[in-house]
């Protein structure tokens, strides 16, 4: 909205020609979302104990019984301070901004309604395990459907450190990029089971995005760097920034010992549209590095259940997932987390080397 009121008058008055940038008003947008995350933070929780949404801990993980009654559902502060900004500070003309937009209300509302079945209706199982899958696919479907249908969008796979392989999946694209959501949607909400572990990873893989989809959105720089050019995605980086601003702001009341946990509607909110960042810049396959921990998180419970059948009954880790391994091992939640965030950096950073290295 400041957008379109501001940036036509940019003829008149050069100083607003400033609006006009993205790489402004994505600065503005993460401002504005952790300002408001900050704010809203306080106001959310006591909103969240007074209907006792209070989390409920399973008993397999008794280290973690002093945490039950933490309010919940605290992916509510996430949603409302990355909507606003991005609705102030995003071309609300751009069909690639209103799918994003999509995808992350579309994957928090099948949370939601998960989190509301949990701790307000205090149905422990909430949604039904094919329920929630269901939810996803319709969501990541809608989406991949609708963005394949854009003529100017290549249904072409970037392979990363390989700039010549660009295999074209066709239809099978639909297919694929609702596995790339639902997929990273559960991993995010695998891996939210400490303090600040997810959301510090995500805000990373956020700021990392963000650079990708400028340069795809760019083609002077996309044909500089040989990556896929995409007309027009340049703008969702401005949802790049509310959404680490947002984080950001989060973390503030999520970071150990935390004052609230995101419950389902952040968790796979953030998860479903980390996956759609990736496939708006062609970066599909990078999302396994850029998002390492939330792979690390998943993979470990998929050996450990399918390595349970098999062997009938034995384990390979103490406990699924991987971070209740390491607290099994007398590692501190504190340093599990914070090496976490770390090892997230470095994968980041080593996803970010593909630009060159190809």
């Amino acid at each position: 909205m400041i957008y379109h009121l501001l940036a036509p008058l940019a003829g008149q008055f050069a100083a607003l020609n400033v609006f006009r940038y993205i790489t402004f008003r994505t600065a503005a947008a993460f401002m504005t979302a952790l300002v408001l995350s900050i704010l809203l933070g306080p106001r959310m929780i006591r909103w969240l104990t007074r209907l006792k949404c209070g989390q409920y801990i399973h008993e397999d993980v008794p280290a973690h019984q002093c945490k039950a009654g933490t309010p919940t559902m605290g992916g509510l502060i996430i949603g409302l301070s990355v909507i606003v900004p991005v609705l102030a500070w995003g071309d609300l003309s751009n069909a690639f901004v209103w799918l994003t937009l999509f995808v992350f209300t579309g994957f928090g509302a099948v949370g939601f309604v998960d989190d509301y079945l949990k701790v307000v209706k205090k149905r422990n199982k909430g949604l039904s395990a094919k329920a929630k899958i269901l939810g996803q696919l319709v969501v990541a479907g809608v989406a991949a459907a609708l963005l394949v249908a854009d003529p100017e969008y290549s249904t072409r796979l970037a392979v990363p450190f390989f700039k010549s392989v660009n295999p074209d999946l066709g239809l099978w694209y639909v297919a694929f990029a609702m596995l790339v959501m639902v997929g990273s949607s559960n991993g995010v909400n695998i891996t939210d089971g400490l303090d600040g572990l997810a959301i510090g990873p995500m805000i990373v893989a956020g700021g990392m995005f963000a650079l990708f989809i400028y340069v795809a959105g760019h083609a002077q720089i996309a044909r500089y760097l040989q990556v896929m050019s995409v007309p027009g995605v340049g703008e969702v980086t401005v949802f790049c920034g509310a959404l680490m601003g947002a984080g950001l702001g989060f973390l503030w009341f999520n970071a150990y010992p935390a004052q609230v946990f995101m419950g389902d509607v952040g968790s796979l909110s953030l998860g479903g549209v980390l996956g759609f960042l990736a496939i708006l810049c062609k970066q599909e396959l990078l999302l396994i590095l850029v998002g390492g921990l939330f792979v690390a998180e998943t993979v470990s419970v998929i050996i450990q259940v399918g390595y349970f059948k098999m062997s009938g009954g034995k384990r390979i880790f103490r406990m699924a997932p991987l971070h209740h391994h390491f607290e099994l091992m007398g590692v501190p939640e504190s340093k599990i987390i914070i090496r976490s965030w770390i090892l997230s950096i470095l994968l980041a950073l080593l996803a970010l080397s593909t630009l060159k290295l190809r």
